[in-house]
């Protein structure tokens, strides 16, 4: 199975940017009809983590994913399933 991944360690401290970034991962999901994005917010305060499962949250945003999975084994990793 194809997974697409995000590592956002990078770009922690810039919001527009994670922003930008989440849109893009979710959008190229779509288009090429991945199953599975990891997204990789680090463990770190857990803030960054927040912002990402916030923007996950939003109405039109999650009209386009199954569902999501926090790694029970990792505390820094979020698992996006798409269902074609």
């Amino acid at each position: 199975m194809a997974k697409l991944k995000l590592d956002l360690h990078d770009i922690y401290n810039r919001g527009d940017q994670i922003e930008a970034e989440l849109n893009r991962i979710v959008k190229e999901a779509l288009e090429r009809k991945i199953e599975l994005v990891e997204i990789i917010p680090g463990k770190g305060s857990g803030q960054l983590k927040k912002k990402v499962l916030r923007f996950l949250n939003q109405g039109n945003i999650k009209a386009l994913y199954h569902r999501v999975e926090k790694d029970d084994k990792n505390f820094g990793r979020i698992f996006i399933h798409f269902k074609f």
